[in-house]
């Protein structure tokens, strides 16, 4: 079919729900984006068949900013140059927990390591006292649906038109912006069900829309609330926007690479 777009721009979260961190590039994975959604918090007042803390429960956790340590080790896996020299077909290897620690900085500007229990205590301040938050992590994506999600940037401003809102794209928390030829937004909806060429190497299938909540209506800067846009995507775009995919060839993108939709 051909080249489509362009990244625009590439995102990652190290803890679900806080904020994301821009890339310059990514692995993107079998398992989700490396380092992406590696911790995030469980509480005892959630369902069970969704556990997690979230900007649902406290709207500032969006704020809270989470940084590595040692940023060089969580660009790509320790072993990716290795294990493509031997066969295509071997899972590279995740760094070391130790290497891989985060730190995280409250919106009032305090630090602290993730696995501080005074974090929890910082997260719980003013809210429901029925949570009992526990630190999980896991090598693989912590993520809702499937582990990687792409959004194209004229569907931020669609919905900006839309509702006569500005819209930052980043209240969509996608790891993968793209900037398609096509004006039209919503247009990546047309993707289900084919598959995408990222760059020289990454494919990834797309699996479904991404059904949207509560956390789109929360500014990524100040956690204020704008109804109107979840409003607007429920009633208008049958509650979607964005789409998940799987990777089917893991590899390396970056800023810039070309998007083909493939045959």
């Amino acid at each position: 079919m051909g080249v489509i777009g362009k990244i625009e721009s590439l995102w990652r979260y190290p803890v679900k729900s806080m904020r994301g961190e821009e890339l310059d590039e990514m692995f993107a994975g079998y398992a989700g984006v490396y380092g992406d959604r590696l911790f995030a918090f469980e509480s005892s007042a959630s369902p069970k068949g969704f556990p997690f803390f979230t900007g649902r429960d406290q709207r500032q956790m969006i704020r809270y900013r989470a940084r590595f340590r040692n940023p060089e080790k969580a660009v790509r896996p320790v072993n990716w140059s290795e294990a493509q020299k031997l066969s295509p077909n071997l899972n590279p290897i995740s760094a070391d927990a130790s290497q891989l620690m985060i730190d995280v900085e409250t919106p009032d500007g305090k630090t602290f390591a993730i696995d501080d229990p005074a974090l929890i205590d910082n997260l719980r301040a003013g809210i429901d006292g029925n949570h009992a938050l526990t630190l999980l992590r896991s090598d693989k994506a912590i993520t809702d649906c499937r582990p990687l999600s792409i959004f194209a940037v004229q569907t931020a401003k669609k919905l900006g038109e839309e509702t006569g809102a500005t819209v930052d794209k980043r209240r969509f928390r996608a790891n993968i912006y793209v900037d398609l030829a096509s004006t039209d937004g919503f247009a990546e909806d047309e993707f289900v069900g084919k598959s995408l060429l990222i760059g020289s190497k990454v494919t990834v299938a797309v699996l479904q829309r991404d059904a949207r909540c509560m956390m789109i209506v929360l500014d990524p800067d100040t956690a204020e609330k704008t109804p109107a846009i979840l409003k607007q995507v429920a009633q208008a775009h049958e509650g979607m926007a964005g789409v998940y995919s799987a990777v089917l060839v893991e590899g390396m993108i970056r800023k810039g690479d070309s998007v083909e939709l493939l045959e």
